[in-house]
């Protein structure tokens, strides 16, 4: 039996503009401890994975609705959004950059990162600022 590969829907945007599109609205929303984790090489399911903190379950809920709202607005496809609703853990599923958004103590617990970088931490970009 042959494989089929599956097959990402085509986006008018390349992975980088759309983590580019990503990092600048968490910045912007003042997202804490934005986390850039460069997946090429280590799965096929993204290019990137953005993970990110806010400060309360309604900062997670809005940091979301926007970065939902920007990338509609450049028609990029969006292939799952999970964890509205309770805003503690919100997943985007942006296509080829997968978007993680906590709770500063809910990102703490699952340690997500740390699984994803393992011994390749020097390949983290940290994006804006805290403070």
């Amino acid at each position: 039996m042959k494989e089929t590969p599956i097959s990402k829907p085509h986006t008018a945007c390349d992975a980088d503009q759309i983590l580019e599109l990503i990092t600048t609205s968490l910045d912007d929303d003042k997202a804490e401890n934005i986390l850039t984790i460069p997946l090429q090489g280590k799965s096929t399911m993204a290019d990137y994975m953005v993970v990110a903190s806010g400060t309360s379950s309604r900062q997670v809920a809005a940091m979301a609705e926007h970065i939902e709202f920007k990338l509609k607005q450049n028609k990029i496809a969006i292939l799952g959004l999970e964890g509205l609703r309770q805003a503690d853990w919100v997943l985007i599923d942006a296509n080829d950059v997968i978007v993680h958004l906590f709770r500063p103590e809910v990102r703490e617990f699952y340690g997500l990162e740390r699984m994803w970088a393992d011994d390749a931490a020097e390949e983290i970009v940290t994006v804006g600022t805290d403070g």
